[in-house]
């Protein structure tokens, strides 16, 4: 067994170690080798970094003047991860969703991401499908058309019809990009690691941190059931709040499987099609606000949303309601964290700058503890434009901006699943503004901040903690007893006595120890020469007749130099 996983192992690392020589030959060529560390190049055999015929990153930003090095790291990037292919460009596009980390500069390269995603030939698309259903397409489709709606760097999509007669989408896996991902995630992760390193631009872009949420998101879009399970969860949730307004297409489950996913075709106009919506902006208007409201009781209510709620996810149906599609990117919060959420919000809404930074260092990442003062004050001066402004005069997604971009600038991160949130209210307030609609979604906060409250700080919530704490408690009152039987027997293995350990202060012991003996040397040194000098006549001493003095003065100053000379040498 022991030989077999070792060969695996083998087969992996040399796998890995062409894809390594591969990605870091595309970084070099795009000008990023002096981001890579030695560290990586040793793990590559017989492997001679290609020269770059490109410029510099720091040449270049000394030739333009006028560019951050942000917007040249991005635009490097962004040409190698076109290069490397799906996960790299999945990677970017994560990237340029992370205002809290990257500056807008190198938001605006990533971004450009979106559309880069090359189709595939539709032989090896429908031979995809037909292995997940396990049979012929045909006998579950009357026909499936050949050229996608959507092409994603995980999957395609494509319209369709059952024989049954509905209309459908099927959204497809790329065949063995799992395998792919999984490959250049080991291989990112192992670069990004080695090349903050190199120097503190790159630690302090923390793309290791981002590597690891990335994975997790990544693997769960990668299987559908996910994405089949998060839509039906959400359509459950919102026909609590609204069943009229809304609508979530159907999945059909019975062909559904972890790399296929087979889903009601919505009929409808969708909100990137901005100008059949603003044909129907009035109509529109009202129940655009009722969704964002929704939306706020979804997440702070139940700790669930949609989380992608761009323009192209939203639909306007023929029967007059909104529809949304793609749930491979939902955000959840825990009811302790839709508390801190809702302390954050009050903060905001009463300018309480000192509680908003406690309340976001009680959820936020960071190596270092911040200058807490200095941070109330950066984010008093980032939010001084707002204050004064009424509630509705008040852009929402400015303000996270210049809250989050004020916290990087401290190197304080949000963990991600507070920035799926943050991401997902300035989304659908972008989705507002490009239609001409302004959300107010502090308004709307504001409006029900009370209800909100109430709900999460409710009789029932109280007694759940209260349940789970005296739960803790009975469980450490059992096991204390045990604990102290085992301190005691452990104890008497050493006679009941403490050992005091003292770790990397040796050296600080040793100069103290030293001194002491030192100081103990000049008192007996001091007591010799007083010795000597009271046995000495005060006329000789005044006389300065030396050769005149006692023999045994003498004898005490010369005991009283020795001792000062064996003092120095212990010192």
């Amino acid at each position: 067994m022991g030989l077999i996983t070792t060969g695996v192992n083998l087969t992996k690392t040399i796998r890995n170690i062409g894809r390594l020589r591969e990605i870091v030959s595309v970084f070099a060529k795009h000008g990023l080798d002096e981001f890579i560390s030695k560290n990586v190049l040793l793990k590559i055999p017989n492997f001679v970094l290609p020269k770059s015929t490109a410029t510099r990153v720091k040449d270049e930003i000394k030739q333009r003047g006028d560019s951050s090095w942000e917007e040249v790291l991005g635009v490097r990037l962004k040409q190698s991860f076109e290069e490397l292919g799906p996960a790299f460009v999945k990677f970017g596009q994560l990237l340029g969703s992370r205002e809290d980390i990257f500056n807008d500069d190198f938001i605006k390269q990533m971004q450009l991401l979106r559309d880069k995603v090359s189709p595939l030939n539709f032989t090896d698309v429908k031979s995809q499908v037909e292995l997940s259903l396990g049979k012929k397409s045909e006998d579950i489709f009357s026909f499936i058309d050949e050229k996608p709606i959507g092409t994603a760097s995980i999957g395609l999509v494509y319209k369709a019809q059952l024989k049954t007669g509905e209309e459908v989408v099927l959204k497809v896996r790329r065949p063995g990009i799992e395998k792919s991902i999984e490959t250049d995630l080991s291989v990112l992760q192992f670069i990004a690691s080695q090349s903050e390193r190199a120097g503190e631009e790159i630690k302090y872009l923390g793309i290791s941190k981002i590597l690891e949420d990335f994975a997790v998101s990544l693997y769960n879009e990668l299987n559908f059931h996910i994405e089949a399970n998060n839509c039906e969860k959400l359509r459950k949730i919102i026909e609590k709040y609204d069943g009229d307004s809304f609508y979530i297409p159907k999945i059909y489950t019975d062909f559904t499987s972890e790399d296929l996913l087979v889903m009601e075709l919505i009929d409808g106009t969708p909100f990137s099609d901005e100008q059949r919506i603003n044909d129907v902006i009035d109509e529109l208007r009202p129940k655009l606000d009722r969704s964002v409201d929704v939306f706020i009781k979804t997440f702070l209510n139940e700790g669930f949303f949609h989380a992608d709620l761009h323009g192209g996810n939203f639909f306007y149906t023929k029967d007059k309601r909104i529809a949304l599609i793609d749930f491979g990117l939902v955000g959840s919060l825990s009811r302790s964290g839709r508390q801190n959420f809702l302390a954050i919000v009050y903060s905001l809404i009463t300018y309480n700058f000192e509680n908003l930074v406690y309340e976001f260092l009680d959820v936020a990442e960071f190596d270092n503890v911040p200058d807490v003062d200095k941070l109330i004050s950066d984010i008093k001066y980032a939010l001084s434009p707002h204050i004064g402004l009424t509630v509705q005069q008040t852009n929402f997604s400015v303000v996270l901006r210049a809250i989050v971009k004020t916290l990087r600038e401290h190197q304080i991160f949000l963990p991600r699943e507070w920035y799926v949130v943050f991401r997902a209210l300035m989304t659908l307030d972008g989705v507002g503004k490009s239609l001409g609609i302004d959300f107010d979604i502090f308004k709307i906060l504001e409006k029900d901040i009370d209800g909100l409250i109430k709900s999460n700080f409710n009789k029932e919530s109280l007694m759940e903690d209260a349940g789970w704490l005296a739960r803790d408690v009975l469980l450490s009152a059992r096991s204390l007893p045990r604990h102290i039987k085992w301190f005691s027997k452990e104890w008497s293995k050493n006679g009941y006595a403490f050992e005091l350990k003292h770790l990397g202060v040796e050296k600080a012991f040793t100069s103290l120890s030293n001194s002491i003996v030192f100081l103990g040397y000049c008192i007996i040194a001091s007591i010799m020469f007083y010795t000597g000098a009271s046995l000495v006549d005060s006329t000789v001493l005044a006389s300065a007749k030396f050769n005149e003095l006692p023999t045994m003065t003498y004898i005490f100053w010369g005991v009283a130099s020795f001792l000062i000379y064996m003092g120095l040498e212990k010192k």
